[in-house]
């Protein structure tokens, strides 16, 4: 099935920006910006929203505003109302178990502990299009992980992580002209260390 819903997981609120845990709101906000699309903020779906076309497909963009542990609140509503199955919704998402700047694409599969995957898995079940971004393990076993994924990005890491941009969006751009399967065998054998 082709994906006709691509949703970033972060957290709403400037006290988020440029942490590990909205890598997937700052790939959607770029993906927008391609695609010349505009956010809405629609109530009814505690979203923001942008519609897009990719050449020939029509594309919901979607940042749930519900925070991420409750992240299936939002999008749930979404695909019962525009009739969709969560086979045709990729997820972007950071991940601890991937090295940094480093992305996987995959479908079903464990949460890696990643709550909103978790909460979406629980309310949706387990058939959507994952686009994971490596933020790397925790720097101390001491530390804790809410700590983690909620610190702030080095500039360093930000320099980095833009400077891939353009190659996150072209796996992008590969996954909605082929589906996911396709783009597994190109984007997995790419991005292996």
């Amino acid at each position: 099935m082709s994906i006709s819903v691509i949703a970033g997981l972060g957290n709403p609120g400037p006290k988020y920006r440029n942490t590990r845990h909205n890598l997937g709101y700052d790939l959607i906000d770029r993906l927008a910006i391609q695609l010349r699309s505009q956010w809405k903020v629609v109530p009814k779906f505690e979203a923001e929203i942008a519609h897009a076309n990719f050449r020939d497909k029509k594309l919901v963009l979607v940042k749930p505003l519900t925070f991420m542990n409750a992240c299936s609140r939002s999008l749930g509503p979404i695909l019962r109302y525009w009739s969709l199955s969560p086979e045709s919704l990729l997820v972007l998402y950071d991940d601890i178990t991937l090295e940094f700047s480093r992305v996987k694409l995959s479908q079903n599969g464990s949460s890696g502990g990643h709550n909103g995957i978790a909460d979406l898995q629980e309310h949706l079940g387990d058939h959507f299009s994952r686009f994971r971004i490596g933020i790397g393990a925790k720097p101390h076993k001491e530390m804790d992980l809410a700590d983690y994924v909620l610190s702030h990005l080095t500039k360093n890491e930000q320099n980095l992580l833009a400077e891939l941009a353009p190659s996150y969006l072209e796996h992008l751009s590969l996954i909605i002209d082929s589906g996911t399967e396709a783009a597994m065998n190109i984007i997995n054998q790419r991005t292996a260390t």
